[in-house]
């Protein structure tokens, strides 16, 4: 067969432009920071600092990740993944995000409020009966965990839960000594199970509990993503864990992020440290399991802490907002209800404070963005217990994510410091 020339020019520029197609599709490609309005040295000297806190040993590892116009200007991994060192710290390791799971849960309520199933004010009691007739707490006796309380006014609704208002408290780590004993007398499941237990189980038990105060009179961090995750499995009729895959996960390419890792995913998972006389060690089992995103019953599927993830997968969910609703021509949320979703529902604390919280994050208002080194008006973040950060800002089309794993005390002031000269490293 007679090879034509042109034929085979035309075969070359096709492959060229397929190519380049394939390359603008790509999810958050990585490319340098000066490209994007961000000067490569000021960069630099966030690598150094962060860098600096592995060498001090006030941290064992960590991964940041930095992102601008979705696109990724630096991501990199320092220090080790486990205690004795043998496991090097990589960019696609993956941590447990605990209450970062909470913005997940709430984009999933989200996504089935905007097909219409339910309103914001409804109260939960329309979906999930065992929480009618509200009660708050009255006298607590210490001796035996015996309370008495009085009816509530208000019944909670689904805003009170995606705002933390409900007046539901936070068993074991609640701040209220009555509640950690009431909920562990009743035997409700804060997080990080290896039991086998259900959402479900865990969320009836809790219904039947006091409140902490009247529904949306405070601001009260909560279980109530917990309830909300199994409110999605009533109004979706799906699994909530299959739920997030097939509607969140799986158009977000986020490969990554599970409740329970798969067996080929386990031996990324980070160790959970603690310095113990200037030494990392494994943090011990204590009233929950570390180890629970690999062993156990694996059922627990709890909308407030529950999953584990990397700082690239959590970056994409992070960029689907800022691109208001959508990425990589997958539509997650319309982009009125991401408008919603990031409004002011709740003051966090006293009157002027530099933030407020909205159906799924902390968001920076006028004064926060006037104190500097939080980012601009309307940037919203939250964290997680095993010490992961991230924030976002729309106005100037930023993520920032640091992802470590620890507990217990330590000198780490890497969060802050990471935040602050970010924002001080745009220069367009």
């Amino acid at each position: 067969m007679k090879i034509n020339l042109f034929n085979i020019l035309f075969l070359l520029a096709t492959l060229i432009l397929l190519n380049a197609c394939k390359f603008e599709t790509t999810i958050l490609p990585e490319v340098p920071p000066y490209s994007q309005g961000m000067s490569q040295n000021r960069i630099d000297k966030i690598d150094s600092m962060l860098l600096q806190s592995i060498e001090d040993e006030h941290l064992p590892g960590l991964v940041a990740l930095i992102a601008r116009n979705g696109k990724i200007v630096f991501h990199k991994a320092y220090g080790q993944a486990n205690a004795d060192s043998s496991k090097v710290m990589d960019k696609n390791s993956i941590f447990r995000i605990a209450s970062q799971t909470k913005a997940i849960t709430a984009t999933a309520v989200m996504m089935l409020w905007e097909e219409g199933k339910f309103k914001l004010d409804d109260p939960i009691y329309k979906y999930i009966p065992e929480f009618k007739g509200a009660k708050i707490i009255d006298t607590f006796n210490d001796a035996d965990s015996t309370y008495t309380s009085i009816p509530s006014p208000q019944e909670i609704t689904i805003r009170h839960l995606l705002t933390h208002s409900s007046g539901i408290g936070y068993g074991v780590i609640d701040g209220d000594i009555r509640f950690n004993k009431i909920y562990q007398k009743a035997g409700v499941t804060d997080l990080f199970t290896t039991e086998n237990i259900s959402i479900r189980e865990s969320v009836i038990k809790l219904a039947k509990l006091p409140l902490h105060h009247i529904p949306g009179e405070a601001f009260t961090y909560s279980e109530g993503l917990d309830v909300l995750g199994y409110f999605v499995e009533i109004v979706s009729g799906m699994p909530f864990d299959k739920f997030l895959k097939e509607r969140i996960f799986d158009p977000l390419e986020m490969e990554d992020t599970w409740f329970y890792l798969p067996k080929e995913k386990e031996n990324r998972l980070v160790e959970v440290l603690q310095k113990v006389d200037d030494k990392w060690e494994k943090y011990p089992v204590t009233f929950y399991d570390q180890n629970y995103p690999i062993k156990g019953a694996k059922k627990f599927f709890s909308g407030g802490a529950g999953l584990s993830s990397t700082a690239l997968d959590y970056t994409k969910f992070l960029q689907m907002y800022l691109n208001n609703g959508v990425l990589n021509g997958k539509r997650i949320l319309g982009r009125t209800t991401v408008k919603t979703i990031l409004a002011n529902q709740m003051e966090m604390w006293k009157q002027g404070g530099p933030k407020f919280y909205s159906l799924a994050f902390s968001v920076i208002n006028q004064r926060g963005e006037d104190e500097g080194g939080q980012g601009s008006l309307g940037t919203f973040e939250w964290g997680g217990y095993f010490n992961t950060q991230y924030f976002a800002d729309p106005e100037e089309e930023v993520i920032g994510i640091l992802m470590k794993q620890t507990r217990g005390k330590i000198q780490d002031d890497t969060s802050w410091k990471f935040r602050q000269m970010l924002f001080s490293s745009i220069t367009d």
